[in-house]
Order: C-alpha cells, then sequence, then structure tokens
C-alpha cells in the first residue's frame, strides 16, 4: 500500500530537490499524493518550503534606548535565556520619548547601537503611540509585536515578580470600571497620574499584593500586561528585574546606571569617556562616531527656541487644537512662555502637582511637532504600519517568514504611498533634527527617506 514511502522518504532528505519538484509540478499533483501517504509531516513541509524559511521562535521588547547601556544588554540576555528565543525583536520610540524628550541619537543611531548589541530586529514605535502616556504606549508597543506575530514579550521592571504582574491584571480586568473611576477621582484631587493609579490599585489588590505601581517600569510592565490582555491573551509573558540603578537615578555608580543618569553625565560634562563603564563597547563607539560628527547631543534646551517661538505666535485658541492641551493650559503655558528665559525656567512656571514635568514635557512636545488631537487621535487607533529601523541576519530570516501574514504594510523605505500613515513621524523627523549642524541635517534627511534599514553582518551580544 505503502510502496512510494522510500522515494518520498528520499525527497525530504533533499528540501532544494524536493522543493524543485513542487514548483514544476506547480504545487498540485505531487502534494496531493504526499497528502494520502504522510499527512501531517508533508502539510507542515509544504508549508514551509511555500513561506520560503522556517519561522524561528520569537520574542519582543518595548524599549527606548536613550542611550543604550549595560542594564539594556542585562535585559537582552536575560530575555533570550527566559525565554528561548532565537529572534529577539524591539519595538523603540523614534525620534522622541515616552516621557516628552528629544532622544539623545536618532532613532537609526540607536537601532543600530541595538543590533550591534544582541537585539535581531528593531522597528519603530510610531510618533502616536511613542509620546503617549504609558497605557497607549504599551497598547502600541504589545499591537506591533502581536503584528509581527510575537508568541512572547519581556520587559523590565522594578518587581521582577511575573504573578504579581499576572495578579494585578486581572485584577482590574475584573473590576476596570471601579478601577477608573477611581482613577479620574484621585487625579481630580491634584495628584499626578502614577500615584492615582498606586492608590486606586491599593483600593482593590488583595491584601498580599506586593505590586509598587508607583514605580515607573511597574507602571509600563502593568499596562503590557493589560494591553496583552486585550490584544491578544495568548501572549506569554515574561519580566526581567532592574539590576542596581533605579529609573531615576542620576549618579553613575558601578558598572550599571540608569539612562537618565547616563544622559546627565553626558550632557554635564560633554565627556562621553565619563560614561564607558556602563556603555557596551559597540554603543560606546556608535555614540563616539555620534558625538565627533555632530559635535553635541540633543537636548532639551536646543529646542528651547523654537519651542518659544511657537508659544509666543500661536493664540490660545491654535494651542488648544495641540494633543494634550486641555483644561485651560493653554493659558499658563503663553503667561510663563512670557517670561521665561530658558526651558528649566519655562517648565518650573508651568509645573503644577497635576501637571507633572512628564506630561508638560510631552505636551511641549506635540506644539513643536504640530501634533494635533485629532491627527494624533486617528494614528494611535491601531498601528497603521511597521517600519524597519535596524536588523542582522537573524532578524532577515524572520522578517522573511512572517511577511506574508503581517495584517500592516512593512516599510523599509518611504513612499508617496505610505506618507499619508508616516505624517506625524515625517514632522517629528524634521523638528529633531533642526539643531543638528546642516550638513547632518542633510544627511538625517536622506537617512529618513531614502535608505535602507542598517544591516548588521554578524550577531552580536554586545561584548
Amino acid at each position: 500500500m505503502f510502496k512510494t514511502r522510500p522515494f518520498y522518504a528520499f525527497i525530504f532528505k533533499t528540501p532544494r530537490f524536493f522543493k524543485k519538484i513542487l514548483q514544476q509540478a506547480g504545487l498540485l499533483f505531487l502534494p496531493v499524493m504526499l497528502k494520502i501517504t504522510y499527512p501531517k509531516r508533508v502539510l507542515l513541509n509544504i508549508q514551509i518550503f511555500r513561506k520560503g524559511e522556517s519561522q524561528l521562535k520569537s520574542t519582543g521588547i518595548i524599549v527606548e534606548y536613550n542611550p543604550f547601556h549595560n542594564g539594556h544588554l542585562h535585559h537582552l540576555r536575560e530575555t533570550r535565556r527566559m525565554t528561548g528565543a532565537e529572534c529577539i525583536i524591539a519595538v523603540m520610540s523614534g525620534y522622541f520619548m515616552q516621557r516628552g524628550e528629544p532622544a539623545l541619537v536618532s532613532k537609526w543611531t540607536r537601532a543600530e547601537m541595538a543590533v550591534l548589541s544582541g537585539a535581531d530586529l528593531v522597528v519603530e514605535l510610531p510618533y502616536a503611540f511613542a509620546v503617549q502616556p504609558a497605557e497607549k504606549f504599551a497598547a502600541g508597543g504589545i499591537a506591533i509585536l502581536d503584528a509581527l506575530q510575537c508568541k512572547s514579550f519581556c520587559f523590565g521592571s522594578e518587581s521582577g515578580d511575573i504573578e504579581a504582574f499576572r495578579q494585578a491584571a486581572a485584577v482590574l480586568l475584573e473590576n476596570e470600571a471601579a478601577f477608573n473611576a477611581s482613577v479620574k477621582r484621585e487625579v481630580k484631587k491634584g495628584i499626578s497620574y502614577p500615584a492615582a493609579l498606586s492608590n486606586s490599585f491599593q483600593k482593590l489588590a488583595p491584601g498580599d499584593s506586593t505590586l509598587d505601581l508607583s514605580s515607573p517600569n511597574n507602571i509600563l510592565g502593568f499596562h503590557y500586561m493589560l494591553a496583552a490582555a486585550r490584544q491578544n491573551p495568548a501572549m506569554e509573558a515574561f519580566t526581567v528585574q532592574r539590576k542596581a540603578a533605579g529609573h531615576h537615578d542620576v549618579a553613575i555608580t558601578g558598572e550599571i546606571a540608569s539612562a537618565s543618569a547616563i544622559r546627565k553625565t553626558i550632557l554635564q560634562t560633554e565627556d562621553l569617556h565619563a560614561a564607558r563603564p556602563v556603555l557596551p563597547e559597540p554603543a560606546f563607539h556608535v555614540l563616539s562616531r555620534h558625538r565627533n560628527n555632530n559635535g553635541h547631543f540633543l537636548h532639551w534646551a536646543l529646542y528651547w527656541p523654537f519651542l518659544h517661538y511657537r508659544l509666543l505666535s500661536s493664540s490660545e485658541e491654535e494651542l488648544r487644537a495641540i494633543y494634550e492641551v486641555e483644561e485651560g493650559i493653554e493659558y499658563r503655558l503663553k503667561k510663563a512662555a512670557a517670561s521665561a528665559n530658558s526651558f528649566p525656567d519655562f517648565m518650573e512656571k508651568v509645573k503644577t502637582k497635576r501637571y507633572t514635568w512628564t506630561r508638560l514635557q510631552r505636551i511641549c512636545t506635540h506644539l513643536l511637532t504640530n501634533a494635533k488631537k485629532a491627527e494624533i487621535k486617528k494614528h494611535a487607533a491601531k498601528p497603521a504600519y511597521i517600519r524597519l529601523l535596524a536588523m542582522n541576519e537573524t532578524g532577515r530570516r524572520y522578517l522573511n517568514s512572517v511577511k506574508k501574514t503581517v495584517p500592516v504594510p512593512i516599510i523599509s523605505k518611504f513612499s508617496l504611498q505610505t506618507a499619508p500613515s508616516l505624517a506625524p513621524d515625517i514632522r517629528a523627523a524634521r523638528i529633531y533634527a533642526l539643531p543638528l549642524p546642516a550638513n547632518e541635517r542633510e544627511h538625517l534627511m536622506i537617512r529618513e527617506f531614502s535608505k535602507p534599514p542598517f544591516f548588521a553582518d554578524e550577531k552580536t551580544d554586545g561584548a
């Protein structure tokens, strides 16, 4: 009955020959015969050959890398160890960060650092999700990982206990209306959103809950869990406990420091070597190249003249149209701009308990990029594309295995067809480039609109 078995066994041992036969037969005659003899194994192999490459086991991370440092390297290595992933996909903010800050270096430079340090594929988190409160930032990142068919994700946290996050997410999902109402009541009292979130959770959480939702990375992790539960509950979650440095630590001690401390050291001392002990070698060399080409790193003070002009020349009505400008804050912005001498001076004049430094920085970023309410709400409904920034051979193989089934366009280079979806990101790129020297500004725009993603020839772990 199975006289053909040895022949087909030979075919399975010679994939190129098998593929050639399938192509010549138009994937019609031979698969039908094979299905009778080897139902499961043949269908699997036919699927693989039709895709071109088998799909690697992947996991996703949502990052900013501003800049990439030893703590991020630890997260990458632990992610690979904990998940067994063959391919790590990083969804990374573009030119402006979740806390409303301009990136120290461009997204292309940061993506290059990431791939040279162990990530396999880096894609962009669009502006409409990147410069947002934690809930929307997390929702955008998880949506892109889900579109890229990641089976799991891994985030850094102060807690390090994934069960605590699962429990917290379950509590909220079971009591969502009560939780949201509590957060609103707390915010109306004039306290910050992180404090409102923490207070509301404590009211609903079981007595044995150990999760501190006042810590910034725990807050993000909590929202990653919620986003995954709402979008794809099958995605498995992992968390890596942050080592040594806290998110807001401002001094470099030991081999791991917070990104905030590294930025402060670099900007205050103008000496990249002062931060070298906490930077992987690839990151240090890429940052050194940037400094040699540009002369400086980017920060808010360089954008203050542009923001100042915008505030002084815009009416309250024009400011009111900008995303996150609410509750009459436009009047306070105008008044502070009239007397402020610098960006820190302006921020101190505007800041209140309700309007935290982070929230105000996001508003300032939206003012710079002219991000209006209607536009951002439209683009933040769900990611409309996936933009490639960098990859190695493993990332390329993974991308080839999934690209035909990814539900949104995968963009490697700018085109007129993709321009409408990219509009907020295009403006962000142009504004971000303003303080750069003319030749570097031109180079960045060419990189943005004409060049393919960065490709690393060899896989590395950042050592």
